[in-house]
């Protein structure tokens, strides 16, 4: 299926890994040219993509809004317009009970999750406007609408990136830029590794078990009984990126195995 992205340039916060890099990954097949900015490349390899040619990688941290701006001023610099915004960056950020989780732990959570997002569309914004076409894609999560008592900060930073894209989509819509959420819950990723494992830990059993117990206690309601993998989200994300979706304005889709409830 064309999707008509080729010869667009999409930036992917996030994309050294996980979510953003298999999307990164998805688009790259579509011929668009990604930009992937992350805090480290460590265990990043070009060689997975289909077209190297078509892929830039840019080391920052979403918390300082100077180097987005940076990134940006080299990419005009080089004639480059983004036309595609997908703010994949985030962490879990301090978990356990509410009374326990410092104003620093906080802050630490929302300046990644929420306002890395803030910082990234904002700077890139004018781009989409320019051409007046664009997208803007935000990373959610089942959590923000069904939160869980042991990580309240994170599901309020994903609550606020629901409210952030949909108020977004209003706003931008009539310029023929959307604005679109994706909400994923325990994709296999670098985030739920790290979960699994300290759980493993605290459990004493395999990472294996710890896994198949969490699915057991803590998301019964998931029907595969497994982790979903970053490409099946990354296969929404692209075609909220495409030329198939642009009807598709102020949406939440989940991608989240979830048979009860609604986001």
């Amino acid at each position: 299926m064309d999707l008509n992205l080729a010869g667009k340039t999409a930036l992917i916060t996030g994309g050294a890994s996980g979510i953003g890099l298999a999307t990164a990954k998805a688009l790259n097949k579509e011929k668009v040219t990604t930009v992937l900015f992350d805090r480290n490349f460590d265990s990043f390899d070009i060689t997975d993509f289909t077209d190297s040619q078509l892929v830039e990688t840019a080391t920052g941290d979403v918390k300082n809004p100077e180097e987005l701006e940076n990134l940006h001023h080299d990419l005009k610099t080089r004639q480059q317009t983004v036309g595609i915004i997908i703010n994949c960056a985030g962490i879990t950020g301090a978990q356990g009970d509410f009374s326990e989780i410092s104003l620093d732990d906080w802050h630490e959570v929302f300046d990644i999750n929420f306002f890395g997002s803030v910082n990234t569309t904002k700077e890139f914004l004018s781009d989409l406007r320019q051409k007046e076409w664009g997208r803007v894609l935000f990373l959610a999560s089942e959590d923000a609408i069904q939160p869980y008592d042991d990580e309240i900060p994170y599901c309020a930073t994903k609550a606020g990136i629901l409210a952030l894209s949909k108020g977004l989509a209003k706003t931008l819509g009539p310029k023929g830029i959307t604005s679109n959420a994706v909400s994923p819950a325990f994709i296999n990723t670098p985030m739920t590794d790290k979960m699994m494992q300290n759980r493993a830990d605290e459990l004493n059993v395999s990472f294996d078990e710890a896994i198949q117990s969490f699915l057991k206690e803590k998301r019964p309601f998931m029907t595969s009984s497994r982790r979903g993998y970053p490409e099946e989200v990354a296969n929404v994300i692209t075609f909220l990126c495409s030329e198939k979706a642009n009807f598709v304005n102020g949406a939440n889709y989940r991608v989240d195995d979830n048979s009860v409830g609604s986001i």
